[in-house]
């Protein structure tokens, strides 16, 4: 045999050893993070990205994951109001703002607007980092539909509540509960999750104590979306009973 196909012949071999290996290693990356989201549809993540790289940044890194019962349910109501109000109805995307946000951004590429529903928020936060990349963007679709598939909403919901980022080095609704009003997260009054809900565009430019003209004139705007959809079955379904209303004035 002759130096150059003995040669070719191991390069033919190499790339099918190659191949090979990058297959398994495919393949037991697939199951070990199918398996991770099942785990999560139980388990509270461990850390994500966004967290560590807080601690790691020195931001600190303050939370305290609490379950669905024991978050005030004005709340949920707030963040929904706030951040996806047909988290309910739709499948983890929602595509008419989804188009209105794109024909935005190229009429003014200089200021992003987003359109992630709460669903793809907890996708990006619990297994991805933060940015801007058609990577990250893809990766973001398919945990958002995995995690509508095999969680649902209210643990969804739930999930979103803990991760969420509500102040510098401050995660989750706990935490900012007691960071901002001293009191644990089920006994948030309907003003007070407002004005958490209003911080999470960017809690670290509109921190919610002491409160800027935005977080006031925004948790207002909040409050009186939670009027209107209190009231809707699918809402009332995804954050359970016990929504405290505004007291009315003695005449």
């Amino acid at each position: 045999m002759s130096t150059a196909k003995a040669n070719k012949s191991k390069g033919n071999s190499f790339l099918k050893k190659a191949w090979k290996w990058t297959r398994r290693i495919f393949l037991l990356v697939f199951i070990f993070q199918f398996i991770y989201i099942i785990l999560l549809r139980w388990v509270d993540p461990p850390v994500t990205i966004t967290q560590l790289v807080s601690w790691i940044s020195g931001h600190g890194l303050k939370r305290d994951y609490v379950s669905s019962r024991e978050m005030s349910p004005n709340a949920k109501l707030a963040v929904i109001s706030s951040e996806d109000q047909l988290f309910p109805d739709h499948s983890g995307f929602d595509w008419k703002s989804i188009s209105k946000a794109m024909k935005y951004n190229e009429k003014k590429p200089g200021r992003i607007r987003g359109a992630s529903t709460i669903s793809q928020q907890v996708a990006k936060n619990v297994f991805l980092w933060q940015g801007r990349s058609w990577i990250r963007k893809g990766l973001e679709t398919y945990f958002t539909f995995m995690i509508e598939t095999f969680w649902g909403k209210k643990r969804i919901l739930e999930v979103y509540l803990n991760v969420i980022e509500t102040g510098d080095g401050v995660f989750g609704i706990e935490a900012a509960a007691q960071q901002y009003f001293n009191k644990p997260a089920r006994n948030l009054s309907r003003q007070e999750a407002a004005m958490i809900a209003a911080c999470l565009p960017n809690p670290k430019r509109y921190p919610v104590k002491p409160p800027s003209s935005f977080i006031l004139s925004r948790a207002a705007y909040i409050q009186r979306q939670m009027n209107n959809l209190e009231t809707d079955p699918d809402i009332q379904e995804v954050i359970g009973t016990g929504v405290t209303k505004p007291a009315k004035l003695n005449k």
